[in-house]
């Protein structure tokens, strides 16, 4: 199996990048997820947020899969500039994986992939790397997912390992035109903002199955949202399985 990242060296800086893997018979494409800890209100960021956004739209086909998550922290809430996107919550969830990492802070932007391994969100090169790598190392928990309704996802988990089960709910498509602090008169685009991450439940037994309703907020572009669930190992470890949806979807379709 030849798994290629086909990817633009006037974009990149870099050739194009091919992975061959040893398998005899063609296997599926791992997904990858990309959590990039990011803030409008940090100069450093637009280039990873134009980074990600471009793996996104590689995202498949012979590409790998992507599964991006934009998780906005809010300790960039200075200077008069409030993200209207940040959260506590990521900041906690990025000061996990600091303490995971053992590294000497927390910072932006920063890019996590399957919750294993981190860089600089500028780090084109590694991430680039990283994600083949990744893509070829099937995750080992398979997640299913099925639309019962066109608001209620059912999930069925099957997984050796104990870990948690996360839903997020991401948007794509946002765009602010930043009036203050170190962004001021830029128009910033953003892919895969996690407007909502929340636990539903554990791995026991080898398996999780779970129905769950999936309400959005008003001021939500519902065309524009996914639905992400990850099986993460306990104390935020590594990503063990992933898989996403488009939000709203009809009744009995599925996603992988």
């Amino acid at each position: 199996m030849r798994l290629r990242f086909v990817v633009s060296a006037i974009f990149f800086s870099l050739p194009v990048i091919s992975l061959h893997a040893q398998q005899a018979q063609p296997a599926p494409v791992a997904p990858v997820v990309i959590e990039l800890f990011t803030a409008e209100g940090c100069s450093s960021c637009p280039p990873a947020d134009e980074l990600v956004a471009k793996l996104v739209e590689l995202s498949g086909g012979e590409n790998p899969q992507v599964i991006a998550l934009g998780e906005h922290v809010d300790y960039w809430n200075k200077d008069g500039w409030t993200d209207r996107f940040s959260s506590a919550a990521f900041t906690a969830r990025q000061n996990e994986y600091v303490s995971r990492f053992k590294l000497e802070s927390a910072f932006t932007p920063q890019i996590v992939i399957d919750g294993s391994s981190q860089f600089s969100g500028n780090d084109r090169a590694n991430v680039v790397h990283s994600i083949q790598a990744a893509a070829a190392k099937p995750l080992p928990a398979q997640v299913d997912l099925k639309w019962e309704s066109p608001t209620r996802l059912h999930i069925a988990v099957q997984s050796k390992d104990s870990a948690q089960v996360l839903l997020a709910v991401t948007e794509d498509d946002l765009k602010t035109d930043v009036g203050r602090g170190e962004n001021k008169g830029r128009t910033l685009q953003h892919v895969g903002v996690v407007r909502q991450l929340r636990e539903i439940g554990n791995v026991s037994k080898d398996a999780f199955e779970k129905s769950v309703d999936v309400p959005i907020q008003s001021g939500w572009n519902k065309d524009k949202l996914k639905v992400v669930v990850l099986v993460q190992s306990k104390k935020q470890g590594p990503i063990v399985g992933a898989a996403s949806t488009s939000y709203p979807a009809p009744s009995g379709s599925a996603g992988r």
